[in-house]
């Protein structure tokens, strides 16, 4: 295992994965509930609350093979991730009426007290911080070779 897997396989790696299956459950109990219970008061938001919860689930298995190595999936997913919540939190904003009930996304995760909002941010910092650095790599690689 060489020195920047360990880092990313650290604490912050735990923390988000943890943090992310809370907002797998979290997210996914709260809109199956309200799609199966009130879809026809809040659809779009309702709709939004299983489209969150799905990128939750997206986001757990991302972070988890960014910190095997592969990052070129949780950077889209985050990224993606990130852009929902802004979307979603400009449109409650912007058309009330379409979220009579909130959705995890809207207000920008205001009723999760903003980590919906951070969640995406911390990821992609983690894995900004956990690359490797560009001599590192070519040290690695003439290793490789000798």
């Amino acid at each position: 295992m060489t020195e920047t897997s360990a880092k990313t396989r650290s604490g912050p790696h735990l923390v988000l994965l943890t943090v992310y299956a809370i907002f797998v459950l979290a997210a996914g109990a709260r809109s199956l509930v309200q799609v199966f219970t009130h879809f026809d008061e809040a659809p779009i938001a309702y709709s939004l609350s299983v489209v969150a919860a799905a990128t939750y689930v997206a986001g757990w298995f991302a972070i988890r093979r960014a910190a095997a190595g592969s990052a070129g999936f949780a950077k889209v997913m985050l990224w993606i991730e990130l852009a929902g919540v802004i979307v979603v939190g400009v449109l409650s904003l912007a058309v009330p009426s379409w979220f009579p009930d909130d959705s995890v996304w809207s207000k920008f995760g205001s009723g999760y007290g903003f980590v919906p909002a951070l969640l995406p941010i911390l990821g992609l910092l983690w894995l900004w911080r956990g690359r490797p650095k560009e001599n590192d790599e070519s040290v690695d690689s003439h290793r490789h070779l000798a």
